[in-house]
């Protein structure tokens, strides 16, 4: 991907729930989490074929998100965000992500939060290739 070649695309206001905390009781009940990503996308070929196979869809990165909430469990966000990172970074398409999650009922009047980046290099997509059958 050359730089020039890269969109900023923004999926905000995902709210998803899950059992994630390192406080006595936070895992027991669900509580709701506040997501928003943010990515960075070769869309080229979607400006002028208008098909969703061009760019990301957007369905199923809120599906993936909310999923991966809902089933995995963690005691920090941080790693919350490092499960979601990594999912969404196997699309190849992406060259940038960054996760926000904020637990909005955690603290009396505040909204912790904690915002996660990863970068797609050339060395990371030669570890992906796979071997010719």
């Amino acid at each position: 991907m050359k730089n020039g070649s890269l969109e900023s695309i923004a999926l905000r206001g995902i709210r998803a729930w899950g059992r994630h905390g390192a406080n006595a009781g936070e895992q027991d009940v669900p509580q709701p989490l506040d997501i928003e990503l943010h990515l960075m996308v070769d869309v080229r070929a979607a400006r002028t074929s208008d098909a969703l196979s061009d760019t990301v869809d957007y369905a199923a990165l809120h599906a993936l998100v909310t999923r991966l909430v809902a089933t995995e469990r963690y005691r920090l966000l941080e790693r919350l965000g490092e499960s979601i990172l990594s999912a969404v970074m196997l699309d190849q398409k992406i060259a940038l992500a960054s996760v926000t999650i904020a637990k909005p009922g955690l603290l009396d009047g505040a909204t912790p939060s904690v915002s996660l980046s990863k970068v797609r290099t050339s060395k990371s997509k030669k570890r992906r290739k796979r071997p010719k059958a």
